[in-house]
């Protein structure tokens, strides 16, 4: 559905990404793996639209779409769930959902999703009235979720969706991912929880100084002794 090939991209004179490629295929969840500083978010802004990449291309179902602003990746189906959940803090949670919904693909069956985002997390519909900046880092990432998804994407990305989240909030968080994925959706994670991401991907890369270093099913990285040394502690 979505591949990079051989991007270079970053800020200004610094770069980030040199000659990255990879490819995220339909009805999968791919990973992106590494430390902080990585080059995960400038990754994941490039496919998003929010980058735009100093050389190489991005496609979308053998479509070029490099040179393509993020509203129009958007309408494409292409929806992101950014580092820093970056919800509006001084709207309600049924505001924010509303604004996920606002390109012209979501707009058809707007109460309907709405209704599905409230069954898929019960705490935003407990919560629908409340401003999001009031609410918990854990809830706000849940609000930042469902806003994507308002969007009805056809490829979700999630980056860094538990960051800063308590155990329990990060358990809840990988469980919706999981319903997601077994209701076919094409979904792209860059995360640094390592194991809980290996257990849930189908394929991953391990992203370092802006290069892919590693790739193979989540299966065989989690038991790969170099993963495992570098990203697990064992």
């Amino acid at each position: 559905m979505l591949n990079l090939k051989q991007i270079v991209a970053g800020y200004g004179p610094a770069q980030v990404l040199h000659g990255v490629s990879l490819d995220v295929p339909r009805g999968r969840v791919s990973a992106l793996l590494g430390a902080n500083g990585a080059g995960k978010t400038t990754l994941m802004r490039v496919l998003a639209g929010l980058v735009r990449p100093q050389s190489g291309s991005v496609e979308h179902e053998g479509r070029e779409i490099t040179a393509l602003p993020a509203p129009r990746r958007v309408g494409l189906g292409i929806a992101m769930s950014p580092e820093g959940r970056m919800v509006f803090p001084t709207l309600t949670v049924e505001e924010n959902l509303q604004l996920g919904a606002i390109h012209a693909r979501a707009r058809r069956g707007y109460r309907e999703r709405r209704e599905e985002m409230y069954a898929l997390f019960p705490r935003l519909a407990e919560r629908r009235r409340q401003t999001a900046g009031s609410m918990s880092g854990g809830e706000q990432q849940m609000l930042a979720i469902a806003r994507a998804l308002m969007a009805r994407p056809d490829v979700l990305l999630l980056d860094e969706p538990t960051l800063g989240l308590a155990p329990v909030m990060v358990k809840q968080i990988f469980e919706v991912v999981q319903r997601l994925k077994e209701g076919g959706l094409t979904m792209f994670i860059a995360e640094q929880n390592v194991r809980q991401t290996l257990e849930i991907a189908d394929h991953a890369y391990v992203l370092e100084n802006g290069r892919v270093q590693l790739e193979g099913s989540g299966a065989a990285l989690i038991n790969d002794a170099g993963v495992r040394r570098a990203y697990l502690g064992m």
